[in-house]
């Protein structure tokens, strides 16, 4: 079932978010926030809306949509700048630094704190650990946090200058180049309570900063409510421009003040997980937390959890998620209470994966608590509007795989590894190497072989030295550390064997081979395994994986034998012509883009070429002149 773009829209919640397209091979292309998820989105594809160049094109190539729910839209902006970064899509404007966003730093280490606006990329010491001052933020508006910071130097008044003040008890000494300090104008104006000259001591200043670090804390009723006296009391007295000071900075406040769990300061890696159970289905959402920021998340369908505890579910759901991960956080948090036993038990499986103490946990309070709850609404969303989408692609993945499992007698199948000879007459012999991990492609592990060893089209032997170079690891870059569970020949018997000698020789064992054998029209008909040619339904998720993995690997090699293909057939023709060098070739190409037009251009145009004179122009001329002579 195709994604449909109308239909999806019409499920999108009315609540802030951030919004991920994706192109037909399934990568983000755009990224965006809204207030309104079913709003903004729905926006791109009503008929009639204007839109700018850029996002047209966008809209053009959307093939599917997803979404992240999140409280507010503060928490929207901030993940929306954390996943462009991650993900740098085609059509997002990139943003350059964490400059976006401010943070408000309180000196704490200091006998007598300052309160001031920092920006995090702007300090030498990025760890507020390391430098002892505390940090708030990241804020989404400077303005208000300048704003807020003037409110509150009004409200507790602290100092701001640079000033070293050191005390000893009630008694502050300090000197500014051998002269008496004097108090500056903010003491003058009631917005410090000049430490340099003794005007306040140090528990009364530090009375100042607490009830700041109270209200940076998250805890602004007592501002907002005088805020609100003082903005009612104005409008009573008729001063209708000071009340609404008060009310712009009674707003301020609230902004800074709302709630932001998407990104924090604790850099801690981890994981949080939460289950959404529907029936006999569930859907469990991961998000994941790196250095303190969320930057991506993913969904897992599980069916067959009627008879299930919730604890039951997320303990199931990790012990085989993290057995099969290459990376374990140090923390996972989850939405829902583990029983203890089963919780420890889980915890020492994943320490002794990660290799250090991995801590599970469902927290109860606060920005982590808030967290859990995100992820939970998330996969309720999922499981509610998405449930169908969800189950075709398990089928088409995890659920094939497990078809096949079923069909080899394999207990496991997690990577899959095709290969395929291309070449023309035994012209240009290449080889390809697909990946599928979990019923899915994975590109980044595709491999392109230029044969070496072989002359003409011999494709057993090609194959043989594509294998060996595979599993030699000759290709110079980092292949996974574990081998594929199965190796899918593009072939019978033949291809089979030849991988099981390549496999014998290099002494790797656990590696299984199976072949995709073929009918006279050059369609599966069955799968060669253990010497055996099984039968396979053809209307079934495991034959249309199988097919899948087949086409992708030919597309692949095809593509690669091209390519070499074209520039070999350039560099036969054009480096054969006197005069003309590297750097003259490689502009005739650019600039008349194929052979033909080379061929046929004049003199005249030929002397319009970049690095082409007058002798160079003749000479290509004659060249082609010459040739077509011959052939006469």
């Amino acid at each position: 079932m195709a994604f449909n773009i109308g239909e999806e829209v019409k499920k999108l919640p009315g609540c802030p978010g951030v919004y991920i397209m994706h192109d037909k091979t399934d990568a983000i292309i755009y990224v965006g926030k809204a207030v309104n998820l079913k709003n903004r989105v729905s926006s791109y594809f009503r008929a009639g809306t204007p839109h700018t160049q850029k996002i047209n094109r966008m809209i053009a190539n959307v093939d599917h949509f997803e979404y992240i729910v999140v409280d507010s839209e503060t928490e929207a902006l901030v993940l929306e700048c954390n996943l462009i970064k991650e993900h740098k899509p085609r059509y997002n404007t990139m943003l350059k630094d964490d400059k976006s966003y401010p943070y408000i730093k309180v000196t704490v280490n200091e006998d007598f704190p300052r309160v001031f606006f920092a920006r995090k990329s702007n300090i030498k010491d990025k760890s507020s650990k390391a430098d002892k001052a505390r940090y708030f933020g990241p804020y989404t508006c400077s303005e208000a946090v300048h704003d807020t910071i003037e409110l509150l130097k009004k409200l507790y008044p602290f100092r701001t200058c640079r000033m070293s003040i050191s005390a000893d008890g009630s008694n502050v000494t300090t000197t500014r180049g051998g002269s008496a300090v004097r108090a500056c104008l903010y003491y003058h104006l009631g917005q410090c309570g000049a430490p340099c000259i003794n005007a306040i001591s140090k528990e009364d200043y530090a009375k100042n900063i607490n009830k700041i670090l109270y209200f940076l804390d998250g805890h602004a009723d007592e501002v907002e409510k005088e805020l609100e006296e003082k903005m009612y009391h104005a409008s009573e007295e008729l001063a209708f421009e000071k009340a609404a000071m008060y009310r712009d900075k009674l707003k301020d406040v609230k902004r800074l003040m709302q709630s932001q769990k998407i990104n924090n300061e604790d850099s801690t890696d981890r994981d949080v997980i939460a289950a959404a159970v529907k029936n006999d289905d569930a859907v469990m959402q991961v998000f994941y937390i790196r250095h303190g920021k969320i930057l991506g998340r993913d969904h897992f369908y599980i069916k067959g959890v009627t008879d299930e505890t919730k604890s039951d579910i997320y303990v199931n759901f990790i012990n085989q998620y993290y057995s099969g991960t290459p990376y374990v956080p140090k923390e996972i948090l989850v939405a829902d209470e583990i029983e203890e036993k089963e919780r420890t038990s889980a915890e020492n499986m994943l320490s002794k994966i990660r290799g250090n103490k991995v801590t599970i946990r469902m927290p109860k309070r606060g920005d982590k608590e808030g967290l859990t709850e995100i992820a939970r609404k998330n996969a309720e969303m999922v499981i509610n509007k998405d449930a169908d989408r969800i189950k075709l692609e398990n089928a088409r993945t995890e659920g094939a795989v497990k078809e096949l499992c079923d069909l080899l007698d394999i207990p496991v199948i997690k990577r899959i590894e095709s290969f395929d000879i291309s070449n023309t007459s035994g012209f240009e012999s290449v080889g390809s190497m697909v990946v599928y991990e979990n019923g899915k492609p994975k590109k980044n592990d595709y491999r392109k072989f230029k044969i070496k060893s072989v002359e003409g089209p011999n494709d057993y032997a090609s194959m043989n030295e594509v294998l060996t170079r595979r599993f030699m690891h000759e290709e110079g870059d980092s292949f996974n550390s574990s081998y594929p569970d199965l190796i899918l020949m593009d072939g019978g018997r033949g291809q089979v064997n030849i991988a099981e000698e390549v496999l014998q020789k290099l002494n790797i064992k656990d590696v299984r081979v199976a072949g995709m054998v073929k009918d006279d029209r050059h369609r599966t008909r069955g799968i060669y395994f253990n010497n055996v040619e099984l039968p396979i339904d053809t209307h079934s998720e495991c034959f249309k994986l199988v097919t899948r993995i087949q086409d992708e690997t030919h597309r692949f090699a095809i593509t690669y034998h091209k390519l070499l293909r074209s520039k070999a057939s350039l560099r036969s023709v054009l480096d054969d012509i006197p005069g003309i060098g590297e750097a003259r070739k490689l502009a005739l190409i650019k600039t008349m883009q194929s052979i033909e037009k080379i061929k046929n251009a004049s003199v005249e145009e030929l002397m319009q070429v970049p690095r082409m004179n007058k002798k160079a122009a003749e000479s290509v001329y004659l060249f082609f002149r010459k040739k077509e002579d011959k052939k006469e």
